[in-house]
């Protein structure tokens, strides 16, 4: 009888993954990078549950976020889901604990969410989101805010060629008033949200078929998707085509207003533009809304989205909670950056390695490095005596920058060796008094322009 152990297969679910230091690197520091635009504009950290009740999330995005949800029974025998987003959850925070905040209350929420969809380039199963919204107001202001922060998180990130397209539901609902199909204005907008994806006449089709909508009416529909041109022109044809609406025209007006404010905020005209045709599918958004496209990468999708929802936590609550906010795709704009070669090839966060050669030195290897973690650096000492060629081909596939060679007769004389790893050039550096021209050394290497 063998006693051989029986091996488990190591492998992950379809549409999740193992994230390894490449990967999960950048990823760090783009959430580092949101976190701190965010904080910037007085946005505060919050967290909540993976699981909520299912009654909590069910109809709140979509049909189809209701299909992709992660749902099932407990221990204790309650329904509960996984979290498809951050927003459903934050109308429900904000009902439960508004009265301890107050409003208008700015939050930032980084997490994990999870939809069983179709997996595709840039999206998984179990993906991250950085959102940021304003609760409690239905000020213009706080719509102007978010177009900002998501133009400033952009430039952030190392993006200049961008685009952050803004509409405004109110817009399309007061159309759809003028053409009597408000009752059919989800299956419309959903419709009308899938434009760029499958063209204009698979909408008009999907528009008669899931709305009822008359080929002329949908035709109508399209004709206000399609306006194009500068900003002007944009709302002097918005202005003619909802006429008579006052939904339509307090739509036009709040698009009019934002964009003058974000141009005197410094926006340049490029980088924030009225169009006309995103609808953002799901169901909660009433007002702006926003959708964020790469100039070198269109085809990866929006990078960054949200909008205005002034109904969504009145689900919860008698009290009116407006709100607005956006959300990095995070994932996404991952792919976009590695597949534009934005990323860099590391699998440290150290910045400098130490090569380790005699067990009798390890004291003043460590003091090294303890010194130059204290003045900012990070520092990686190899654990095993080996030969330098050997530690220096570990350093450079790992992605150290700089190099601190000190052997025996080095820091018997107390200096030591500062070694540019990417074109291995070196200096010599002394170790007396605080190691100054050492540190001197590594930031000439690291931060030439400090």
């Amino acid at each position: 009888m063998s006693n051989k152990k029986k091996l488990i297969q190591p492998r992950t679910l379809k549409g999740f993954r193992d994230y390894l230091p490449d990967a999960m690197m950048p990823r760090e520091e783009l959430v580092s990078t949101a976190r701190r635009v965010y904080r910037s504009y007085g946005f505060a950290p919050i967290d909540t549950p993976t699981l909520e009740y299912a009654e909590i999330l069910l109809g709140k995005g979509s049909d189809e976020t209701d299909r992709q949800m992660y749902r099932f029974e407990d221990h204790g025998k309650r329904d509960v889901g996984m979290r498809f987003d951050l927003t459903v959850p934050l109308a429900r925070f904000a009902a439960q604990h508004i009265g301890q905040l107050g409003t208008p209350f700015k939050r930032y929420h980084i997490a994990t969410v999870w939809r069983g969809e179709n997996t595709q380039r840039g999206r998984y199963r179990e993906f991250m989101q950085c959102d940021f919204d304003t609760i409690g107001t239905k000020s213009i202001v706080a719509d102007i805010e978010t177009a900002l922060v998501i133009h400033d998180l952009m430039l952030a990130i190392g993006f200049e060629g961008f685009t952050v397209r803004v509409n405004n539901r109110q817009v399309l609902s007061g159309l759809l008033e003028k053409l009597d199909l408000v009752e059919k204005s989800t299956e419309i907008l959903r419709a009308l949200d899938k434009l760029a994806k499958i063209g204009a006449e698979k909408v008009a089709a999907e528009m008669q078929e899931t709305a009822g909508a008359s080929a002329e009416q949908a035709a109508q529909v399209l004709k206000l998707a399609e306006i194009g041109g500068s900003t002007d022109e944009i709302l002097s044809s918005l202005d003619s085509l909802v006429a008579g609406s006052e939904k339509g025209e307090i739509g036009v007006g709040q698009l009019r207003e934002l964009t003058a404010a974000t141009a005197a905020a410094g926006v340049p005209a490029n980088r924030l533009q009225i169009d006309v045709s995103i609808a953002r599918g799901l169901d909660y958004y009433t007002g702006t809304i926003f959708e964020t496209f790469l100039s070198e990468l269109p085809g990866i999708g929006s990078v960054c989205s949200g909008g205005r929802y002034n109904d969504l936590a009145s689900l919860y609550t008698n009290q009116e909670l407006p709100g607005i906010g956006a959300s990095l795709g995070l994932d996404r704009l991952l792919a976009a950056m590695e597949e534009l070669g934005k990323i860099e090839a590391r699998t440290t966060p150290a910045e400098v390695f130490i090569p380790y050669f005699d067990e009798s030195s390890l004291q003043q290897y460590l003091k090294i490095a303890a010194t130059l973690r204290g003045a900012g650096f990070n520092v990686e000492l190899y654990p095993d005596a080996k030969k330098l060629g050997q530690q220096l081909k570990y350093a450079d596939r790992r992605g150290f920058k700089v190099a601190v060679v000190a052997g025996d007769r080095e820091l018997a004389e107390n200096h030591c060796q500062v070694k540019d790893l990417k074109t291995g050039d070196s200096i010599d550096a002394s170790l007396a008094g605080g190691a100054e021209e050492l540190i001197a050394g590594i930031s000439q290497i690291l931060r030439p322009t400090a």
